[in-house]
């Protein structure tokens, strides 16, 4: 007799796929609706794991943009810790190598951090006496060459003079009248020093204090910063953060101190050539302030634009001093500096001039002397530590290039 089938058993064929309920959706997390749910639970916890870095991700970008936008606050309102903290680390950046070679020819780790720190600030002397003490003989001819300087203008003013008719006429036609006005007297320079002094002197002894230190400590802090660590890869990364951000800041801050050196000195023998007074502190005007990038050449080439006006027969021949620098500078910071520098410190313009309005709103002047040396350092920093993909994050990417649960598996413990 042949087997009977009985009604109630499903007929026989391949299985019917199980297909979720659209409408009902999907309560778990990680799934969304009308998805296969994931059998392996390898890749249920890759997929949380996901998720969840994401998160993370985001939290990190919404902490750095409000990061970003309220340290320039707190620096500024800080500045008298955090700006002699800033140089210092900055200053031991610069003269390590320095302290490393002095201490490999024999001499003892205090001194050789005694003497790399004594010869930086020689140096800083030697140029601010070559700079100021011709400028404290000028001082008493300021008040005539600002009226020289105004007689020049003032003969431009009478040549326009139709502008200012029209506007007095458009303000009498409005109703507007030129009435009285109060002036306060502000400070004269000797007061402002005088009130300066203490505040600079203290952060100088503070800056000069705390660089001596972090120099005498340097081998201690980089044993501490690579020894330390929990696996073997990121005491090799850290390594490799740290000798890249000494060499390139060390590297670059050399390199362009004898190009500014050599301008000063080009300038100081165009200046003496040309008959201009005092070309000793013209020169080292123009190498100190070509440390600051587009800014400093564009105060240098106003100073000798009024100063030459000031003290010329004609406006026409007091130009031609900044008219020269001006050339020297675009041959400097678009061949020389280039071909010697190479692609190795090649930064974007656009992110110099962030770094420079950004620290020179927080600091001043001296913000904008820190503001290339910060800027290499960071630089340096997020190429071995990986640079945030912003733009890719807002589009579905991952936030680091590598995969940080990845590297975490890879990365082996470090053994005692």
């Amino acid at each position: 007799m042949g087997a009977t089938v009985s009604s109630s058993d499903p007929p026989a064929g391949p299985a019917a796929p199980n297909f979720v309920d659209a409408s009902a959706g999907d309560a778990r997390p990680g799934f969304a609706a009308g998805a296969a749910e994931p059998r392996d639970p390898a890749s249920r916890r890759k997929a949380f794991a996901e998720q969840e870095l994401r998160l993370i991700s985001a939290l990190v970008v919404i902490l750095g943009a409000g990061l970003f936008l309220a340290l320039p606050f707190v620096l500024s309102i800080g500045s008298v810790v955090f700006l002699p903290v800033v140089t210092a680390i900055v200053l031991m950046i610069i003269l390590s190598p320095l302290a490393d070679k002095l201490a490999r020819w024999g001499l003892p780790n205090v001194f050789a951090s005694l003497v790399a720190l004594l010869s930086f600030f020689a140096i800083m002397l030697l140029a601010l006496a070559l700079i100021l003490q011709p400028a404290v003989d000028l001082y008493d001819r300021v008040p005539a060459m600002a009226n020289q300087a105004a007689e020049r203008f003032g003969e431009l003013r009478d040549q326009f003079a139709w502008i200012a008719i029209a506007n007095e006429e458009l303000a009498q036609l409005t109703g507007q009248s030129s009435g009285r006005e109060v002036v306060l007297a502000s400070p004269s320079v000797i007061e402002q020093l005088a009130f300066a002094t203490p505040s600079v002197v203290l952060e100088t002894l503070l800056t000069l204090l705390m660089t001596f230190f972090m120099i005498e400590a340097r081998v201690r802090m980089r044993k501490h910063l690579l020894f330390d660590r929990t696996s073997f890869g990121t005491s090799i990364k850290a390594a490799r953060a740290i000798r890249e951000m000494q060499d390139r800041v060390a590297a670059y801050i050399f390199t362009v101190a004898w190009i500014n050196g050599i301008v000063g000195v080009i300038v100081a023998g165009g200046a003496w050539a040309m008959g201009v007074e005092a070309p000793v502190m013209w020169g080292g005007l123009a190498a100190l302030l070509n440390f600051i990038p587009y800014i400093g050449p564009l105060v240098m080439t106003a100073l000798l634009a009024l100063f030459g006006i000031g003290t010329a027969e004609t406006a026409l021949l007091g130009v031609v001093p900044a008219l020269a620098y001006l050339g020297l500078h675009a041959v400097e910071a678009n061949i020389v500096t280039p071909s010697i520098l190479g692609a190795r410190f090649t930064m974007n313009p656009v992110m110099i001039l962030i770094a420079l309005s950004y620290f020179s709103w927080v600091w001043g002047v001296f913000g904008a002397l820190l503001s290339v040396p910060i800027l290499l350092m960071l630089t340096a920093f997020f190429d071995n530590v990986g640079r945030p993909n912003l733009i890719g994050f807002i589009f579905g990417e991952p936030l680091f290039a590598t995969n940080l649960l990845d590297l975490a598996e890879e990365s082996p413990p470090v053994r005692s």
